[in-house]
């Protein structure tokens, strides 16, 4: 079934034979059927992957735990009983300990968005969505009843915060953009509008400081920023918009702490001498000191700095590692919570004495021995070394007898530090490995490896990708390639640009029609990412993105099994996407499977604990099967 439709701009056609499949109404029937004919083509592996998933459910504790923190008079933590997908939030004081939120009872899909105790202690806002479109519903909780007020506000969206007795959240324009920040008041139902944003490549973003003496707005876009500081609904721009500059603000009882790119290829904290070859993340403010995150030479580190002039740092215990803080609600405190933990290493929580810089283990996850990871070094075409994280048994070898499963993301100066996963384990006790490249375009390097992989240098990211790969072909037996999103386009695009690497590609949710998409601002996530891989109203944009864009360069001849993924209510990469790229590389030989989510399901799959453990021995059942053919 075909349609086409040809796109004329810059004196090109471009012939699209599958865009009636932007019309969701019309492609639904289809999508059903791709997802019938996706479970009968993996009937024959599900023995394997009900194998997988009981030993990756095995490695998640029955009852899982967070560590708690204090806020006011109670101390919260959550929790997931046995059998529970969600679970719930919870505090406790004295000897009481009570549920505030069950999210298993919003039923089999839920996600949280805001989660927020007001300062008193006595009420709850929280927003919930329950189809994976990421717009929720927002709804307060008396927390001395546990009766929610007869009021649910739909259409907002990420982050909020309490100021003035108010409640400060933000909500969506039609294109899922956060535009407006607004107020709600409990006690008279008053709901106002606080700061509206008319520029379409900005979001915002509104929180209240753990000092509780700012509630700040900041608008963002790929590379500019503002913040604004809120007095009673008044917002007051802190430092005006000023474009290609970025700042950020948190603050301390005296007043804001600012950090910002302003004459510097990387973030400087205003007032504190820099050091070279960081990129400073966050600082987070307390009573007599500031708490930085930050990267160094591709590692991430805190800096403690106090008020008094001292300064020392924080480093990961474990070699490939990563170290976060974690809940710290309270300013007034002498110590902080951090955790560490690495691809072969359990989280540990650690409490940090930050005038001694002495450090307490309070909690760690389950620990399972035998695992390793180290870094390698890939030269890229133009000789710059790609940091990639390998992870492996420690009774597998690097010796060329292992397959292998890369994975990649490389878009808007993303980071994705490595955590124990126990899906990982099982599929590295099969006798794999799995390597993580950290390609351009991510953030692992410092503003300068984002700046190298975006716009007009988005090959890099993929040049880059393969560059790993064939660092890695004399190490392993066959390696497979893995990515989601934006990771999902790097994989469609070394698909079809190095065929023979790959023993397999998994392209989960791929943003793969660029330019048709890059050109439709009545969609999502459009106008607000021009400023990340273009502008093809633009001659010299189009040209570029157009070069590269997979769904206007489907490959043909010998190719490697496909799993592509896609969600009907993901509001980032619409299922049209994926769908008509699957289309049309049928259209020119090519078989690939198609999973598709035709109910409730998101972005990143299946949410629940459990459902998630089975998604990803869907994966990696494909990825098994795909190496041992190699």
């Amino acid at each position: 079934m075909t349609h086409p439709v040809v796109h004329k701009l810059h004196g090109i056609e471009r012939i699209d034979d599958h865009a009636w499949m932007r019309d969701s109404v019309a492609v639904r029937d289809v999508l059903i059927s791709e997802r019938r004919r996706y479970e009968s083509r993996i009937a024959h592996t599900a023995p394997f992957r009900q194998h997988l998933a009981a030993i990756m459910a095995g490695r998640t504790p029955e009852t899982e735990s967070s560590v708690s923190w204090r806020h006011g008079a109670f101390v919260y933590y959550t929790r997931i009983d046995a059998g529970r997908e969600f679970g719930e939030f919870r505090r406790k004081r004295d000897a009481s300990d009570q549920v505030l939120l069950d999210l298993d009872a919003f039923g089999d899909y839920v996600e949280l968005g805001v989660r927020e105790v007001s300062p008193d202690g006595r009420w709850l806002a929280y927003s919930i969505d329950v189809t994976g479109d990421e717009v929720y519903d927002l709804r307060f909780r008396n927390l001395e009843t546990l009766e929610d007020l007869p009021v649910s506000i739909g259409g907002t969206y990420y982050t909020g915060g309490w100021a003035d007795g108010w409640f400060y959240y933000t909500v969506v324009d039609e294109v899922y953009r956060p535009c407006e920040v607004r107020r709600y008041d409990l006690s008279t139902g008053a709901d106002e509008v606080v700061l509206r944003e008319g520029d379409r490549r900005f979001e915002l973003t509104v929180r209240a400081t753990r000092s509780g003496t700012h509630l700040l707005i900041t608008a963002a876009s790929r590379d500019t920023t503002e913040v604004w500081s809120v007095n009673d609904g008044v917002p007051e721009s802190v430092g005006g918009r000023r474009p290609g500059v970025e700042y950020h603000c948190d603050a301390t009882l005296d007043g804001l702490v600012t950090w910002t790119d302003e004459g510097h290829s990387e973030f400087r904290v205003v007032g504190v001498p820099p050091l070279p070859g960081e990129r400073i993340h966050a600082v987070d403010c307390f009573d007599g000191h500031k708490v930085l995150t930050l990267r160094r030479g591709g590692d991430p580190l805190l800096r403690v700095l106090g008020d008094d002039g001292t300064s020392y740092e924080v480093h990961p215990p474990v070699p490939c590692g990563r170290i976060a803080l974690v809940h710290n609600a309270e300013y007034l405190t002498d110590s902080v919570v951090f955790e560490t933990g690495s691809y072969s290493e359990p989280t540990q929580w650690w409490r940090l004495t930050l005038a001694s810089g002495v450090r307490k283990l309070v909690k760690e996850n389950p620990r399972h021995d035998g695992y390793v990871s180290e870094r390698l070094w890939a030269p890229a075409d133009d000789g710059v070394e790609i940091p990639v994280t390998v992870v492996r048994r420690a009774d597998v070898p690097l010796d060329g007898t292992a397959p292998c499963l890369l994975y990649g993301y490389g878009a808007y100066e993303a980071v994705f530090d490595p955590t124990w996963d126990a899906a990982l384990s099982a599929f590295l006790d099969q006798g794999a490995v799995f390597a993580h490249a950290h390609v351009r375009g991510g953030g692992e390097m410092g503003r300068a490896w984002w700046q190298a992989g975006r716009l007009s240098r988005k090959p890099t990211t993929f040049t880059d990708h393969i560059a790993v790969a064939e660092h890695l072909r004399p190490l392993v037996s066959g390696i497979a390639t893995r990515g989601l999103s934006a990771g999902g386009l790097l994989q469609a695009a070394v698909y079809g640009m190095r065929p023979d690497l790959w023993a397999a590609v998994v392209a989960e949710v791929p943003f793969v029609d660029v330019v048709t998409t890059m050109l439709d601002d009545t969609i999502p996530l459009t106008v607000n990412e021009w400023d990340e891989w273009g502008d093809p109203r633009r001659l010299d944009d189009f040209t570029w993105m157009l070069a590269y864009s997979p769904y206007d360069n489907i490959p043909s001849g010998d190719l490697p099994p496909l799993l592509v993924t896609g969600a009907v209510n993901d509001p980032r990469v619409l299922v049209h996407e994926p769908a008509k790229w699957v289309a049309a590389l049928r259209a020119n030989g090519a078989d690939p499977l198609f999973r598709v989510e035709v109910e409730d399901g998101g972005h990143s799959g299946p949410p629940g604990r459990y459902a998630h453990l089975h998604y990803e021995a869907e994966i990696f059942s494909f990825v098994l099967e795909a190496l041992k053919k190699t």
